[in-house]
């Protein structure tokens, strides 16, 4: 209470309004995962909760994709035949850019590795002690532990699990591994503990994006392109170089008067001593003897003696077996037409990746346009061709409702004229009859962390009817408001919830005296139509 002491007057504000519950964020996926680096401002943020706004951010903080390799296979007529992708073991730069093409916003990502380092399930449990540390992030991703063994993927699901019963503000999105697309190994090794918390989804999505690779190590091999590699010396051996063409490895020929061969390497030149009449199996014996091969190899042909060879020093030029290989680059400039057709066809190749990072993205488009309520089902995916396996209406029965262990499996499915569709909106808890839908949990996730923040004012106040006044009217205003959004079902507001606090509705006197101020609230939930059922019947003709 104001003294006045100075005869004046005095002005005072009088607050009326009660206080508001600010709605906290619903979809900020925290994504755990190996990177080529981990530094920002010169620090190093290995297993630290960075939040990055865009794919720029994470590239300069995480750096870009890990290089896949190619082989390309070519036909003496420039043809260009099959080609082998060898797939990166990380994939998370592509995750973080599925899930912003998906409408994705502010993330967190927590680098456990570089990509030089081992994949362990230790890195992904140390990844999720990193993220219990953070407020904010509100759904769990774990794609990238998707390459782990299923013992040790199911253990860090059920790590993730026990890390939301705990904070209880947020959820997990979990991939079904890609040879396990029924779900019969993730059902029996993710437990029954914590099912309402997570959610599972499958198949794996052929996205449009594209790899990222280097032209050395994409290796181009056929009649035609092994050229530059191969020579063949007298009909009677063939000396191969299998490093890059860039290197320009040459093979010199010393012809003297001795009949004994002598071969030495240094760096990219090969240095055969001979004399006249020198059986090529000899120098096959002298090669097999050599320690310092170099990237040379030596191949006997026909058993014939080098008469015809002549001192002098060759480039690899001549043409080979169907063996040999060189590297992309080799092509740039001495056969760019040749290059630029396998530059199409390698960016013809798409990646495929979980489902968990586009469909975390569609999660974030519903909560944004239509509010954590809505399921985020029946949502087209953005960068997606479409599932690697199709799920018709009778495999997803088994999905879906299982009546054995009761957890379900939401399906990523494809139709025609609507393209790849999110087809499910069922926690791992698809038999509980309170939190069998994503969208129930993660509304209460989203309220129960709301009121909890705002209520934070009333912690040492006094615990009597006009702080309890103050809470209720807070929290009432609230949920009138998610009510009017269509977030509460119910005609009427007593329909839709209700908030009781007071001495003898939620407290006894021994509660006031032990400090405790209790809040009772109660939600009508929506919940999403499932199964919608059209009934027909014969109308009889009346005239």
């Amino acid at each position: 209470m104001s003294r006045f002491l100075t005869p004046d007057v005095y002005t005072e504000e009088v607050p009326l309004l009660p206080q508001s519950v600010a709605e906290v964020s619903t979809a900020v996926p925290a994504f755990i995962g190996y990177t080529e680096k981990a530094v920002k401002n010169g620090k190093n943020i290995r297993n630290t909760a960075v939040r990055v706004s865009t794919l720029l951010e994470f590239k300069e903080a995480f750096g870009g994709a890990q290089p896949a390799s190619f082989k390309v296979s070519i036909t003496e007529d420039d043809v260009i035949g099959d080609i082998e992708v060898t797939t990166p073991l990380h994939t998370l730069y592509h995750a973080i850019d599925l899930y912003f093409k998906n409408g994705g916003g502010d993330c967190y990502v927590i680098s456990v590795g570089s990509y030089q380092d081992d994949y362990s399930k230790t890195s992904f449990l140390a990844g999720l002690e990193a993220l219990s540390k953070e407020d904010e992030p509100t759904l769990i991703m774990l794609g990238e532990a998707i390459r782990l063994d299923a013992v040790d993927y199911h253990e860090v699901c059920q790590s993730a699990l026990a890390q939301c019963q705990e904070l209880k503000d947020r959820f997990c999105i979990f991939d079904i591994q890609k040879d396990d697309e029924e779900g019969t190994s993730f059902r029996n090794g993710i437990g029954t503990n914590n099912l309402k918390y997570g959610a599972a989804y499958t198949p794996y999505l052929q996205t449009s994006l594209t790899y990222r690779y280097q032209e050395d190590l994409v290796e181009v091999s056929g009649s035609s392109a092994n050229e530059t590699l191969q020579l063949e010396i007298a009909g009677a051996i063939r000396v191969v170089y299998n490093g890059s063409a860039q290197d320009t490895p040459k093979v010199k020929i010393n012809k003297g008067s001795g009949n004994v061969p002598s071969l030495s390497v240094s760096d990219t030149t090969l240095t055969i001593n001979v004399g006249d009449g020198t059986p090529a199996s000899e120098i096959i014996d002298e090669w097999n003897a050599t320690t310092n091969k170099g990237d040379f190899d030596i191949i006997l042909l026909n058993g014939a003696t080098i008469v015809e060879s002549s001192t002098g020093t060759s480039d690899l030029i001549t043409t080979g077996g169907d063996n040999a290989s060189v590297s992309l680059s080799t092509f740039k400039e001495s056969r760019s037409e040749l290059y630029s057709r396998i530059i199409s066809e390698i960016s013809k190749q798409r990646i495929i990746l979980p489902p968990s990072a586009a469909v975390a993205g569609a999660y974030a488009t519903t909560d944004r346009e239509r509010g954590v309520w809505k399921a985020p089902a029946n949502v087209s995916l953005n960068a997606v061709i479409g599932p690697i396996s199709k799920i018709t209406s009778k495999d997803q029965e088994k999905l879906n409702v299982d009546a054995t262990s009761g957890k379900s499996i939401n399906a990523i499915r494809s139709f025609v004229g609507k393209g790849t569709m999110v087809w499910g909106a069922r926690t791992l808890a698809g038999n509980d009859n309170e939190w069998r839908y994503v969208p129930v949990r993660r509304l209460f996730n989203m309220i129960e962390e709301s009121t909890k923040k705002a209520s934070q004012f009333a912690v040492f106040e006094s615990n009597d009817a006009v702080t309890w006044l103050k809470v209720k009217a807070m929290i009432e205003s609230f949920l009138y408001g998610v009510w009017q959004q269509g977030g509460l079902a119910g005609a009427t507001e007593e329909q839709a919830y209700f908030v009781n606090i007071g001495l003898g509705k939620t407290m006894t006197q021994q509660d006031i005296l032990e400090g405790k101020m209790i809040v009772e609230i109660g939600l009508a939930a929506v919940r999403p139509a499932e199964f919608i059922v059209l009934k027909f019947s014969h109308k009889l003709q009346e005239s």
